[in-house]
């Protein structure tokens, strides 16, 4: 049966057994989107970006079943972890064609993490300021794309302004910050943002936020 083909390439792909995946869903008479979502998810997530967006291609080559948000994001993090701009440009236009994006907040995300892992963050500012609602997690991908390219200076900008907007900082977006403060020297801002953690926030600080502040008092 159609169900039982598809627990049994989500349970391949989820135990990163790909190869396998992708035989039961070959065989399978009917591929539907669920079936196709598991192998690209499976593939996004063991970071095979272009076996995922090879599997992307042939499920719209054959195009009984369209994609949905799910694969929508699966294949989007696959383009930010291979770099693939132009495709993910494409499948942008793809997701803003269909109406999908309107009010779906995991896949502007998604969008946002897409660009700023490609270094596109103009593009990556300008769809997370056109979500409805920017959380702590669209915040968190784009300053995480500025922090891996060392625009450290932008970290602190996008810090800024995501207080100014009332949305709440987490473990990731302070582990970004005083990294970022670390690598530009600023002692002052770095304690101030370290105790507000817990005081301000209720976060306590780990093991990586303890050796950001090691690296702050090196410097």
């Amino acid at each position: 049966s159609v169900m039982l083909g598809n627990a049994l390439v989500d349970l391949y792909a989820k135990c990163g057994i790909l190869a396998k995946a992708q035989e039961v869903l070959e065989e399978l008479h009917v591929r539907d989107v669920v079936s196709w979502s598991s192998l690209i998810a499976g593939y996004a997530q063991q970071g095979q970006g272009h076996e995922a967006l090879d599997c992307f291609e042939k499920m719209q080559r054959e195009g009984s079943s369209p994609p949905n948000e799910v694969t929508f994001i699966c294949i989007l993090k696959a383009c930010g972890g291979i770099g693939a701009i132009d495709k993910g440009k494409q499948i942008h236009n793809e997701i803003a064609s269909g109406g999908v994006l309107r009010n779906n907040i995991m896949l502007g995300t998604a969008l946002v993490d897409m660009y700023a892992k490609c270094g596109v963050f103009a593009k990556a500012a300008q769809v997370l300021k056109e979500l409805p609602i920017q959380d702590t997690i669209s915040w968190n991908a784009l300053i995480t794309g500025y922090s891996q390219e060392g625009e450290f200076h932008e970290v602190l900008k996008c810090f800024q302004q995501m207080q100014q907007d009332g949305v709440s900082p987490n473990e990731v977006t302070f582990l970004c910050v005083l990294n970022a403060c670390a690598r530009t020297g600023n002692l002052d801002e770095a304690k101030m943002y370290y105790e507000s953690m817990s005081t301000e926030y209720g976060i306590t600080p780990k093991l990586e936020h303890h050796a950001c502040m090691v690296v702050v008092f090196g410097c």
